[in-house]
């Protein structure tokens, strides 16, 4: 089962090699990894997703990052209600279609063309993981 995990840790130096090493080195895989500093300039957030088989698997990786002396604080959303969202740069080949199409074609999506000329197209979207599928099906009929 997936689990969304997050991190409270100081804002230094190493800190993300530690903690990737630390998954690395006992062979968990890190499904998603996003960091941001805090409005404390000396503390990052560290929001990670993770694929733990059971809940023993899930309390030992808390507890190990618990063991790191530059994480501060650990928690679990898993069970919470959060808002999750995904980010993707897309480059479309717009060779046989209009901006004016490409526009109609996205319109029910939160996107923006960042670029747009008569041979590709950057899109970016904010979404669920459920609508940025549909948008990467919808732009696969251009060519991605």
């Amino acid at each position: 089962m997936k689990h969304t995990i997050y991190a409270l840790v100081e804002n230094k130096p190493g800190v993300l090699a530690r903690i990737s090493g630390l998954f690395s080195a006992r062979g968990f895989n890190i499904e998603s990894l996003a960091v941001g500093e805090t409005h404390d300039p000396t503390m990052s957030r560290m929001t990670i997703i993770i694929d733990a088989k059971d809940e023993k698997i899930l309390e030992q990786i808390k507890k190990q990052l618990n063991k790191l002396i530059d994480v501060i604080t650990v928690g679990d959303l898993t069970k919470k209600k959060f808002f999750e969202r995904e980010l993707v740069l897309v480059k479309v080949n717009t060779a046989k279609t209009s901006r004016q199409k490409l526009t109609v074609m996205l319109n029910k999506f939160s996107v923006r063309i960042l670029s747009c000329d008569k041979a590709m197209a950057i899109i970016e979207a904010t979404e669920t993981k459920a609508r940025i599928t549909l948008l990467l099906e919808t732009l696969s009929k251009l060519g991605i």
